[in-house]
Order: C-alpha cells, then structure tokens, then sequence
C-alpha cells in the first residue's frame, strides 16, 4: 500500500472522528459547568477518548480505505470457472462467491469446469466469455 494512500485512509478515519470529539468536549463542557466536574477530569476523558481512536484505527482501517477497483467494477474482467454449463446461463465461480451468468452475445455453449472471464454486470448476472489458452 502507498504512503499517499494511507495517509488518505488516516484523514478519512480522522475526519470522522471530528464530530464525536466535538462532541464529547460539549457534552463535558457543560458537566464542568454546570455540575462542578473537576476539568483535570474532562481533560482526561478527552485523552482517553483520543487514545481509544488511536488504539481502534489499525482494526478499523479497513473500513476507511477506499477501493477503486470495488462494486462491478472490481468483477468486470475477474476470472471464474463455470459449476452448471453455460447455455446460455447457468452459475460460475467467482473466488467463493457463486454466481448466475449468462453468455455474452453470439458465443458458443461453455461446458462445467471451464474457465471464463467476466466482461459485464447486469444487476446480479454476470455476462462472461469462456477464457481460450494463449497461441504459443
């Protein structure tokens, strides 16, 4: 992963840590004033509070880093192998996941256990081409 894109997942997580601190400082602010808390104590809490942040981001990073290659443009061009034969639709392996798929247009029946590559989305069926061995 490059520093550039870390650094983007960091100011993401850190951006939408800002309203929770803002927050938590209002919400202490007015204990200090208005029931007598101590602010070595409210000083503390934010403390805690940033270091709970700090402790969460490698766990939570992921969730903040964004993909470009996701959705259907992270399955257009993916590899799979055919599990019901294609003629023209029937299911592929995609990695673990199963989908329906469907031929594209003008291609010939592909038979279980073939591989096949993925070339559009419609909704939830795949329309894929069977995958021929390089000339060589």
């Amino acid at each position: 992963m490059s520093a550039a894109f870390k650094g983007r997942t960091l100011l993401r997580y850190t951006l939408f840590q800002i309203p929770d601190l803002i927050l938590l400082s209002l919400g202490l602010a007015a204990a200090v004033r208005w029931w007598g808390l101590p602010v070595y104590v409210a000083y503390g809490l934010v403390g805690l509070w940033l270091v709970k942040d700090i402790v969460m981001f490698p766990i939570l990073r992921v969730a903040y880093e964004s993909d470009s290659a996701s959705g259907v443009d992270g399955i257009r061009g993916a590899l799979g192998v055919v599990t019901q034969s294609l003629a023209p639709a029937g299911y592929v392996r995609l990695g673990s996941e199963l989908w329906k798929a469907e031929l594209a247009s003008g291609a010939e029946p592909v038979s279980e256990g073939s591989a096949i590559r993925v070339v559009e989305v419609h909704g939830l069926t795949l329309i894929v081409e069977k995958v021929t061995a390089p000339k060589s």
